[in-house]
């Protein structure tokens, strides 16, 4: 079978690229925006509102997300289709699916819902619950993200 280095090159560029992405908004960007008392000076911003502003953030990551399930699934199946079948492969590959699915059309989502209802919401056991998972869900994306990668890598380097 005759390789195509573009698609390889590229699918591991789109998964190195989401990974780092996952990691810079939770390790980076939702530190700052809800600790932003200690950067701004003279102006606060409640958590409520800190809420929002990573919110639309997330909003907008969603719709790189449904890129990436489209552009996984997509590759994944060409290759699947090709002979390339791995164990590994396929777990990290669905959980890709599943969990960036869940976030992108589940959980942001809900999350966006209660926000808009107001202060009283967010504040509510529900909002907590969901926003406890939609953090183990972009935590087990960004872990399935790196296995995908690496065993994608290593099978490329095999062949």
């Amino acid at each position: 079978m005759k390789r195509n280095i573009y698609l390889d090159f590229s699918y591991l560029l789109i998964l190195a690229a989401s990974f780092g992405a996952v990691i810079v908004l939770g390790a980076i960007v939702a530190p700052v925006i809800f600790h932003s008392d200690t950067f701004l000076v003279g102006m606060l911003i409640d958590h409520y509102n800190e809420g929002i502003i990573m919110g639309e953030i997330f909003r907008r990551f969603s719709y790189w997300v449904y890129f990436l399930a489209a552009y996984v699934a997509l590759y994944e199946v060409y290759m699947y289709k090709n002979g390339q079948r791995d164990a590994i492969l396929f777990g990290a590959a669905v959980t890709v699916l599943f969990s960036s699915l869940m976030f992108a059309a589940v959980y942001s989502p809900k999350i966006l819902a209660m926000q808009k209802l107001g202060h009283e919401a967010t504040q509510s056991d529900t909002f907590q619950n969901i926003h406890i998972a939609s953090e183990l869900d972009f935590k087990l994306l960004a872990l399935a993200l790196l296995v995908l990668f690496i065993r994608r890598l290593m099978l490329l380097r095999i062949n």
